[in-house]
């Protein structure tokens, strides 16, 4: 205890130093967290009305987003596969930032449930043993145990590590790899469980495809690399840890794979629901096309579309995808295109039309938009903590004193 405690000691002096930069981000984080937190004081005194969620359209803004970022915290195991199992020394300089952006989404994805809940006091319902846990049948069970588990992991292998390089020690492989050895096939899984939730309910036929799960994957492998390497850039460029080009070049074939399968599944799904379209198929009419002059996702999709393969067919080129300042450029509309159709483009629809036909549109409103800007400041802040410390720690600048 004496070396955590040492630790968290010189981490917080660490957090609390930096240079103007540094505090001018920290500080404009904490000011729209606090944005964040003064919208969800709204929203719980005055319950979720304040909010465009309805009888008809029952998940918005906040679900959508939880949804996104299960794929972008599953994208760590890209970094931690070659690392740790293949021993690519490429990425062993990344891998730690990976697994703290991992850390940041899942408490983002908990954040989204909670304010997607009401309120915090309703938790106690999927609390084990003191609510209606109703495991194994019901899916939710399932995501929370999956999600809160990949947390577990995701914290507990880098503060092991990063305590033993604290200490100026060389981690035991025996001890961190069978964990990293898991995790590999527990972030496939928190991807697929997520699908599943969706996939397990017959009355919306828009999730009922067997291609959710590997489309969860492929956009999770395109949009949560290409955030992992937007911050790497950041990092390199702003600290003295070193990360080398062919780190990120490597990343971005990843990526460009990903994006490939990502582009073909949409192709397929959209050719399922359009070539002999049935009264199923009126979720995706509406969502590409609109339904009786109601089209408020379709501008959203055709921007994500066009984005999509546009960057697609740029990382193509090995040229252009080398050339790094194009790289984070395409990488950064790759996470926007995805962010639209996983997020809003995947969620919405799936209530629309409802049960009796009728089109309810969903529109969120600022309370909802300020709660979710405060959520993904508050994934941002965490993320900045753990990557200060642990680049302070891998360049040597925080070390472990006896007194």
């Amino acid at each position: 205890m004496g070396v955590f405690s040492n630790l968290v000691k010189d981490s917080c002096k660490s957090i609390v130093h930096g240079n103007r930069a540094y505090h001018v981000w920290m500080a404009v984080l904490t000011f729209i967290m606090l944005v964040g937190a003064f919208c969800y004081g709204v929203q719980i005194s005055e319950g979720l009305h304040v909010t465009g969620m309805t009888d008809r359209v029952s998940w918005g803004l906040y679900i959508s987003n939880f949804t996104f970022l299960v794929g972008v915290a599953a994208a760590a195991v890209m970094l931690v596969l070659p690392t740790y199992i293949l021993n690519d020394v490429d990425f062993k300089q990344a891998v730690l930032i990976g697994e703290g952006m991992a850390v940041a989404a899942l408490i983002m994805c908990l954040a989204f449930v909670v304010v997607d809940m009401g309120g915090p006091a309703r938790l106690w319902h999927i609390i084990p043993f003191i609510g209606v846990f109703n495991f194994p049948n019901s899916m939710l069970a399932w995501d929370v145990l999956v999600l809160n588990g990949y947390l577990i992991i995701n914290i507990t292998i880098p503060l092991y590590i990063l305590i033993m390089r604290y200490q100026g020690k060389t981690p035991n492989p025996k001890i961190y790899i069978p964990g990293v050895i898991i995790s590999v096939f527990w972030a496939v899984g928190i991807h697929m469980v997520t699908a599943f939730l969706y996939q397990g309910l017959p009355a919306r036929p828009f999730w009922n495809t067997g291609l959710l799960g590997p489309r969860f994957l492929a956009s999770a492998f395109t949009a949560g690399p290409a955030l992992i390497i937007i911050a790497l850039a950041i990092i390199r460029r702003f600290t003295d840890f070193k990360i080398e080009d062919k780190t990120l070049k490597k990343l971005g074939l990843v990526i460009t794979v990903a994006a490939q399968i990502n582009l073909i599944m949409l192709l397929s799904e959209f050719f399922k629901e359009f070539y002999f379209p049935t009264h199923h198929s009126e979720s995706a009419h509406y969502l590409f096309f609109g339904i009786d002059g109601k089209d408020a996702l379709v501008p959203w999709m055709r921007i994500s579309i066009i984005i999509n393969v546009f960057a697609t067919i740029s990382l193509l080129f090995h040229k252009l995808r080398n050339n790094l300042k194009f790289l984070y450029f395409v990488c950064g509309l790759l996470f926007i295109a995805v962010w639209i159709e996983k997020g809003f483009g995947l969620i919405i629809p799936g209530f629309i039309p409802g049960p009796w036909g009728a089109i309810v549109e969903y529109t969120p409103t600022r309370i909802e938009i300020g709660v979710t800007i405060g959520i993904w400041a508050l994934g941002a802040f965490i993320f900045t903590i753990l990557a200060r410390t642990g680049v302070q720690i891998e360049l040597g600048k925080i070390k472990y004193k006896k007194s």
